[in-house]
């Protein structure tokens, strides 16, 4: 097998391949979304127990962290394309099956925590497919405006789907949730179906064993200082500032009151942050430096963590979301685009899928420790704590003399960042 892939053969028609692209990302994003907001309030407003919102978070991120070890390897194996289709519609299936049960009068938390696991997996699929896909369908010069795009797909959504999931639970209840994202999902798949993606050379002549990829992946990884280092960074962010994140619902559910639509303006208030921040990194922010907008993004989360801590009453904590959303976006469309940029384009899916891995298991690990420190301690003392420690931990990791060396590579050409070492 060639360890060499040939060069990504852009589609000439590019912008419209990608508008197809994030056109289908966003309809299926859409009902996704619609359903984690869904059943993430319905968990907090029928509990208001930490232990409980913890169980849902290990529940929807523990099992796609543990198969995108595999879900990874085989975008680098198979058609991704065909892979994010397959894996979407499972997801889609399952939340039927979900809707039907719900339906019969079975409401038992670990029915609807089961449910959130099988979509947890299939994700574990999709996300690893779809992050690969995007470099394989973009010119190089233009991943980082596309990448921006693609956050503020994801960040309108933030902004729509808990406003709709809002709307119809509050009306309604949870089930009706359910039917509309199965619905997105049937669209979002005709539209993958539409979009042109061109073969790699290594999908092609891959002979060696799926677990030997999946080993040269991590040895990659690890002899590699400037993704090693990204990889530590988006570590630190999800432990310590995503994941006590998840304990807001909770805030607002026991210091400012229970209302369907106080959290959902939490959302929508955060999810308009998110989307003008996508809009200014896909436009004014795209020619800025990559490491620079996610070292300032990473301190500003950790200020902010501190912030929604401190808020004296239900607006102020609104406003500090907005510019938390504000910010997200700084860092997720460098930090995606520096990995495609530094990462040779056959290895995309095994570098990703431990992306993956790190998104999806490292907020379930810290909700372990900041879930059920919900019930002894308030949210607002985790979030300040996480935020100090996010702050701290950081400041560790730009010192240290490989993340300097890291930081002085990261700074480099695209070709140089590839050849960055472990001594880096």
């Amino acid at each position: 097998m060639t360890d060499i892939a040939a060069p990504v053969a852009v589609p000439e028609r590019w912008r419209s391949n990608a508008a197809i692209f994030l056109s289908g990302q966003t309809v299926s994003l859409f009902g996704s979304m619609i359903v984690q907001y869904a059943v993430m309030w319905y968990v907090t407003l029928e509990t208001k127990s930490g232990w409980a919102v913890a169980l849902y978070a290990l529940a929807a991120f523990a099992p796609q962290g543990l198969v995108s070890i595999f879900g990874g390897t085989l975008a680098d194996r198979v058609n991704r394309r065909i892979l994010a289709m397959t894996s979407d519609g499972v997801i889609a299936l399952t939340t039927l099956a979900l809707a039907l049960v719900m339906m019969s009068g079975i409401t038992d938390l670990w029915i609807i925590l089961l449910a959130v696991g099988v979509r947890s997996i299939g994700a574990g699929v999709q996300q690893p497919a779809v992050q690969a896909l995007i470099p394989q369908i973009t010119p190089p010069d233009q991943l980082m405006r596309v990448n921006g795009l693609y956050g503020t797909v994801q960040s309108a959504m933030s902004l729509v789907a808990p406003a709709a999931a809002g709307l119809v639970f509050g009306l309604v209840g949870i089930v009706p949730t359910f039917f509309i994202d199965v619905v997105t999902a049937v669209i979002g798949i005709g539209l993958m179906a539409l979009v042109r993606v061109p073969s790699l050379q290594r999908m092609t002549q891959a002979t060696t064993g799926y677990f030997a990829d999946l080993a040269d992946g991590l040895r990659y990884i690890a002899g590699h200082g400037v993704v090693r280092w990204l990889l530590l960074v988006f570590t630190i962010i999800f432990v310590l500032t995503v994941a006590p994140s998840f304990l807001t619902p909770l805030m607002v559910a026991r210091s400012f009151g229970d209302e369907p639509w106080m959290l959902a303006g939490l959302e929508v208030a955060f999810g308009i942050g998110m989307t003008l921040g996508g809009v200014a990194v896909s436009t004014v922010l795209a020619k800025r430096s990559r490491l620079g907008l996610i070292l300032f993004s990473t301190f500003g989360f950790a200020l902010l963590n501190v912030a929604l801590g401190f808020s004296p009453n239900l607006w102020v904590f609104y406003g500090v979301m907005f510019v938390f959303g504000l910010i997200v976006p700084a860092f997720s469309a460098p930090f995606m685009t520096l990995i495609q940029e530094t990462v040779e384009p056959e290895k995309h899916g095994r570098v990703f899928s431990y992306v993956g891995i790190v998104m999806a298991l490292a907020t379930p690990i810290g909700m372990v420790a900041f879930g059920p420190l919900a019930d002894v301690w308030t949210v607002q003392v985790l979030l300040v704590l996480g935020g100090a420690a996010t702050a701290l931990v950081m400041l560790v990791a730009i010192v240290v003399p490989s993340g300097r060396s890291a930081i002085r590579a990261a700074r480099g050409p695209a070709p140089e960042r590839r050849e960055a070492t472990a001594e880096a």
